[in-house]
């Protein structure tokens, strides 16, 4: 039987119309969009279409919060089974990173508090118009007899023995010998140390001396002058050795023993050993650093007053001698 032509020519008219009318959907769809858009655009966010925006926000938000709080266990065991299975070359490569990050942060702040240091040096020097050489200590006592450091700068570098040396707390103590790249600083609390130094409120005068104990003392301040505890002690600038002003330490201890002509006071420094790096080296003294006449008339007056009182304490016990040699005698003769 012959084939119809009509027959032949139904599906492909079919499959035309199904892509005929997607087309046209797709259409309305797109053409829907940019109205819906457009209308949003126009209305801003006052409109009926932010309105529903928002009411649909707010109706999803609970599924939303339920969707992230159940994925959120899968997603930690995600993160372990990943960490779980990182190969041993990726962990020690993390470990050698995180060691480097903590050296350097060692390095860093190392850094840091040596810059800090300096600048209180820098500060000290400019507060105080010093002219002076920064140094620093590269070792302490090689004896059980001395209590010294030794600094890293000598006569090369322009220094001398008797040079004063302070750290930004305080006098440490001086040169005693120069080599031609290190120095030897005996401190404060060597027995061997002495300073003039007076109290910053009273400007009683005195010698800061060291001590075997490592104790230092303020020595001959009469009982006469008002010293208390807590008084800071300075360089005097008698002698033309020390600046006038530096601080030294602070009186920790005062006592008048009956019948002594001076105060027995201790003197804690300031500069505590071992708490400083680096230090100031003072290489000369301008004169406003010195000590005045004022100063040098009040330290002789109050050595011709020590030395008064000394031969006047003298004088009485020679007196309290002979009248008992005499007492002795006329006792002697009256038995007799």
């Amino acid at each position: 039987m012959p084939y119809s032509g009509r027959g032949r020519t139904a599906s492909p008219t079919i499959g035309s119309n199904r892509q005929s009318s997607g087309t046209r959907t797709l259409a309305a769809c797109v053409a829907i969009s940019l109205a819906l858009f457009t209308l949003s655009v126009r209305m801003g966010a006052s409109g009926p279409l932010e309105g529903v925006r928002g009411a649909f926000s707010l109706v999803t938000t609970p599924v939303r919060y339920l969707g992230a709080t159940v994925a959120a266990p899968f997603q930690g065991i995600g993160n372990v089974v990943t960490n779980l299975t990182a190969d041993q070359a990726t962990l020690s490569e993390l470990q050698d990173q995180n060691a480097q990050l903590q050296a350097r942060n060692v390095e860093l702040e190392e850094a840091e508090q040596e810059a800090e240091r300096l600048r209180g040096l820098l500060d000290l020097s400019d507060a105080n118009n010093l002219q002076s050489t920064a140094a620093r200590i590269i070792s302490g006592s090689t004896d059980s007899w001395s209590t010294t450091v030794t600094i890293d700068k000598g006569t090369s570098s322009g220094l001398s023995a008797g040079m004063p040396v302070t750290s930004e707390s305080g006098v440490i103590g001086q040169i005693v010998t120069c080599g031609a790249t290190t120095s030897t600083v005996r401190l404060l609390t060597d027995e061997n140390s002495a300073i003039s130094a007076m109290t910053q409120s009273s400007r009683a005068q005195g010698m800061l001396c060291g001590s075997a104990s490592g104790q230092v003392n303020l020595t001959l301040v009469r009982t006469s002058q008002s010293v208390s505890v807590g008084d800071v002690v300075v360089t005097s600038g008698l002698g033309g050795v020390f600046p006038k002003g530096l601080p030294i330490g602070k009186v920790t201890s005062v006592e008048n023993s009956p019948g002594s002509l001076y105060l027995s006071v201790v003197v804690e420094p300031l500069a505590q050993s071992g708490s400083y790096e680096e230090v100031l080296v003072i290489t000369s003294l301008t004169e406003e650093q010195k000590a005045t006449a004022d100063d040098i008339t009040a330290a002789d007056a109050q050595e011709n007053d020590d030395a008064a009182s000394a031969q006047a304490e003298t004088d009485a016990d020679a007196a309290a001698t002979t009248d008992a040699s005499a007492e002795g005698t006329a006792t002697t003769a009256t038995t007799e």
